[in-house]
């Protein structure tokens, strides 16, 4: 499947996503899809104080996304890793246990202020889930 979101024949196509492809440190305002738990603007905190996220899992999650054909290409047109998020999932058990795992991560790619795809990535399974990707094509006239 294939989505986009753009500009054509003086008409706007936008989504409630808030986007700044100026900033390259990961402070813009980056909403995920609903039923995806994720860490909100940023910052790493999910509600039950910072988490820190290994090196380990970090180039795992990356090397598993520049494995994928799709995600090469993007690396190829210009497309530069910038942040690695995990999903973390808590379940409660039955009997009370509860375990915390992160088994899906999201990677942000970001090309200079013209683009940002967003790649999903199945940790468990070391493959690439989805990969979303947003242009923004700028026309000023004086």
């Amino acid at each position: 499947m294939a989505y986009a979101n753009g500009a054509t024949n003086n008409t706007n196509t936008t989504t409630n996503a808030t986007w700044n492809f100026n900033d390259q440190n990961n402070n813009s305002t980056m909403p995920f899809p609903e039923g995806r738990g994720a860490f909100g603007r940023g910052r790493g905190d999910c509600g039950f104080g910072q988490i820190t996220v290994s090196q380990e899992f970090k180039d795992n999650v990356i090397n598993i996304s520049k494995s994928d054909s799709d995600v090469q290409q993007l690396l190829t047109d210009g497309y530069n890793i910038t942040n690695v998020r995990p999903i973390i999932t808590t379940t409660v058990q039955g009997d009370g246990t509860v375990t915390t795992k992160a088994t899906t991560a999201i990677v942000t790619l970001i090309k200079d202020t013209t683009g940002r795809a967003t790649v999903w990535v199945d940790v468990e399974q070391a493959k690439v889930t989805r990969i979303e990707i947003l242009t923004r094509t700028v026309i000023e006239k004086s």
